[in-house]
């Protein structure tokens, strides 16, 4: 276990992997926050395209 601590390609890894997370996480953050936006458009263009000319 030693060696795997001073180990720089371990340490890499472990970067590596931090690095993922945290492009992981930001994309679900995004992805649940734009989707009730792009959802809400969509129904708003529906709507309006279903009421047709007044």
């Amino acid at each position: 276990m030693r060696s795997f601590w001073h180990d720089d390609e371990a340490t890499a890894t472990v970067e590596y992997a931090l690095l993922l997370s945290l492009v992981v996480l930001v994309t679900v953050v995004a992805w649940t926050a734009l989707g009730g936006a792009v959802t809400t458009a969509i129904n708003a263009s529906v709507n309006t395209i279903s009421a047709g000319p007044n």
